[in-house]
């Protein structure tokens, strides 16, 4: 009874300092057409490698444009009835092949680098478990004793409590922030595909496989995903919802769960007394 109570008062503040202040900062917004705000640094530096694709694909966009109305102009049969018989042009064709390599070395230097911060699993203080089921997400953090199964939360309830229905979970996942997550993904069925778009993760749940991404949240608040790959009918069903909490109201969370925080302090030994000399026998007498 007093776990069960401990539980609901830590959900009751993380949902009541959620709610004001970090509603829906990790989750779609009407109308919205850009990415969502980055809340990791890899999330962020996908937004900065997006970013420049853009000015690439706006400035071929607009010289192709420009070049094919130059050419209806300049070279439609009212202005140019006596047509050029030549098919090759050194120059053109030099230019031509220079400058896409030159485009793709550029976006190369920039992407390899993100590939690598991706797929590099640094140092995780953290190690959480993702399994991928028809139709939910089991939870689990193997070092702490924790687990846990999140649902769809029912649409009458998600409206009560304000919260986005087929985003919102029974069951909420907590992360500390400021903290390296180590998530090792995999599947008891189908693949799915465990996506959370404000971390900039996305990895395919596989059966009998063990896939793995990481992350480092920056700031406090509720960020939503889902299955990213057709896993079949109840596939539209299948959020995630994690609340970035202090590592107190995570550590109390984790205790409410059933788990332990292992301390970061062991106690050391008392070192052994030091050995008194031994006290040298008396010379006998004669």
């Amino acid at each position: 009874m007093k776990r069960g109570a401990l539980f609901a008062a830590v959900l009751g503040g993380v949902f009541s300092a959620a709610g004001a202040a970090f509603a829906m900062v990790g989750a779609p917004t009407p109308r919205g057409y850009a990415l969502q705000e980055p809340a990791t640094a890899v999330m962020r530096d996908i937004v900065d490698f997006h970013t420049l694709l853009l000015w690439i694909i706006v400035a071929i966009s607009v010289f192709v444009l420009a070049l094919l109305l130059w050419v209806i102009v300049r070279y439609n049969r009212r202005a140019n009835p006596t047509p050029k018989k030549f098919t090759h042009n050194m120059l053109v064709e030099v230019i031509w092949t220079i400058v896409p390599v030159l485009i793709l070395v550029g976006i190369a230097w920039k992407s390899f680098p993100l590939i690598y911060l991706q797929e590099r699993i640094p140092e995780a203080e953290l190690t959480l478990k993702v399994t991928g089921n028809s139709w939910r997400w089991d939870f689990e953090y193997p070092d702490l004793g924790v687990m846990m199964t999140a649902n769809l939360l029912d649409e009458a309830t998600a409206d009560a409590e304000g919260r986005p229905y087929l985003l919102a979970t029974d069951a909420p996942l907590l992360v500390p922030v400021d903290t390296t997550v180590r998530v090792l993904v995999t599947s008891n069925d189908v693949i799915h595909s465990f996506a959370v778009p404000a971390f900039g993760i996305k990895e395919d749940a596989i059966q009998g496989r063990v896939n793995e991404t990481w992350f480092n949240v920056e700031r406090e608040g509720v960020f939503y995903g889902q299955c990213s790959e057709l896993c079949g009918v109840n596939h539209a069903y299948m959020p995630v919802e994690i609340h970035a909490v202090t590592r107190a109201e995570f550590d109390a969370w984790v205790v409410a769960q059933g788990g332990s925080i292992a301390s970061a302090e062991t106690e050391a030994p008392p070192a052994p007394a030091a050995a008194e000399p031994a006290t040298p026998a008396a010379t006998p007498t004669r």
